[in-house]
């Protein structure tokens, strides 16, 4: 009888391991995913901007000083729509 109880206890410790380990295991799904969807994002960003400015000639250091110069512009007088507190702007 306490063979089985031993069995019983080892059987759930191992249950217990397992579900961390997938708990662990979807996090870094996710966390994939997020690193992904924000690559992807980061890549469309940039070619729209080397599209729409047309500076694929200019380094990221020339391509940052570039923006800087513009930067408090575009922040002062960004549409509204456009602004991130925007309930309607979902990401």
């Amino acid at each position: 009888m306490n063979d089985t109880s031993d069995e019983l206890k080892t059987i759930e410790a191992k249950i217990e391991k397992l579900t961390i380990q997938k708990r662990l295991l979807k996090a870094q799904a996710n966390e994939n995913i997020d690193r992904k969807e924000r690559t992807r994002r980061l890549i469309q960003k940039g070619a729209l901007l080397e599209k729409y400015f047309d500076i694929e000639h200019l380094t990221p250091e020339e391509t940052e000083e570039l923006l800087k110069m513009f930067s408090a512009y575009v922040v002062a007088h960004m549409p509204e729509r456009f602004k991130e507190n925007n309930a309607s702007n979902d990401k």
